[in-house]
């Protein structure tokens, strides 16, 4: 297939891309600069010049292709207007697809994110919808459902689309700006690895490999308008994290009063995303699409040497 890939030096499209390539299909990388274009380039991938804002530019490319892998977001967004801008402004891109992939049949594959169908008391599964964002939901990653949701309604203009849920925690030795090496920073700079109340509220992992090769095997077979879970670590509590963190920092793990004041204290910006639940089934994925993780898990993955380097 000849596939369109946005977001291809970012963590996930960059193992994303070579994944496709050495499956056999020809891929094509957005890039908005030079040094972006050098790194698609060296990644196996041709370069189409251009920016997420030249919606024309996108349909054309999208048309152009058998199939689009997105996984950009506008992050130059987030600092004036926050995660409500950055969805905002990604919805019309999926609208922009749409036009261009609407009847034909083609693969669009959007990256999502594992919390979207909000707090259901039990693990959440592909089957479960993303919650529609009302105003109560400004400000927090629900804002970025509307996202997910066009993606999922352009099945019905036949497009085969479809949105890989992607874990709390995407792992990596290349990993440079997840939620992991966040909490680890928290713990140096407060001496402490912290955690919400009790500790017992579930968070989920993946390595960025197994998320690669589901975002190929959604492409290359994913049934129109499905949500996937790119999750290995179902249901890990947040307070092993901590504790994980803080034995290899060589410091202690501290519950945080789960108060309005000190958790935020603590946690800062992350306050309302570290003290939800979010378990998670990833069963459907894995007998549909034949999805089977096989990267280091998350308590492997710590042990890298990535994140806790000597000295």
């Amino acid at each position: 297939m000849r596939v369109f890939v946005t977001g291809g030096t970012g963590h996930s499209g960059s193992y994303i891309i070579p994944e496709l390539v050495a499956a056999g299909h020809e891929v094509t990388g957005l890039a908005r600069s030079e040094a972006a274009a050098a790194a698609i380039s060296a990644l196996g991938a041709k370069v189409r010049r251009g920016e997420l804002q030249d919606l024309d530019g996108l349909k054309e490319a999208a048309a152009d292709a058998d199939g689009v892998v997105h996984v950009a977001h506008r992050q130059d967004l987030l600092v004036t207007g926050g995660i409500d801008a950055v969805a905002a402004a990604e919805v019309p891109i999926m609208h922009a697809y749409g036009e261009a992939l609407a009847g034909t049949g083609k693969p669009l594959v959007v990256a999502g994110s594992i919390g979207s169908s909000g707090p259901l008391g039990r693990p959440v599964t592909e089957e479960d919808s993303a919650l529609i964002a009302g105003d109560e939901h400004r400000g927090t990653l629900h804002a970025r459902n509307v996202v997910e949701t066009t993606v999922i309604g352009l099945a019905e203009r036949g497009v085969r689309s479809s949105v890989v849920r992607i874990a709390n925690i995407a792992h990596s030795t290349t990993d440079r700006a997840g939620f992991l090496l966040r909490l680890i920073a928290l713990a140096k700079e407060k001496g402490f690895a912290g955690y919400p109340g009790d500790g017992a509220n579930l968070w989920n992992a993946v390595h960025i490999r197994d998320v690669a090769s589901l975002f190929r095997l959604a492409l290359e077979k994913g049934p129109a308008g499905s949500y996937w879970h790119a999750v290995e670590d179902g249901g890990v509590p947040f307070r092993e994290i901590a504790e994980a963190v803080g034995a290899r920092l060589g410091v202690p793990a501290v519950s945080i009063p789960a108060d309005v004041l000190m958790v935020p204290g603590y946690f800062g910006f992350l306050a309302n995303i570290v003290t939800q639940s979010y378990p998670a089934s990833n069963l459907i994925t894995r007998r549909t699409l034949g999805w089977e993780p096989a990267q280091p898990r998350l308590r492997d993955d710590l042990d890298n040497g990535h994140y806790f380097p000597a000295g």
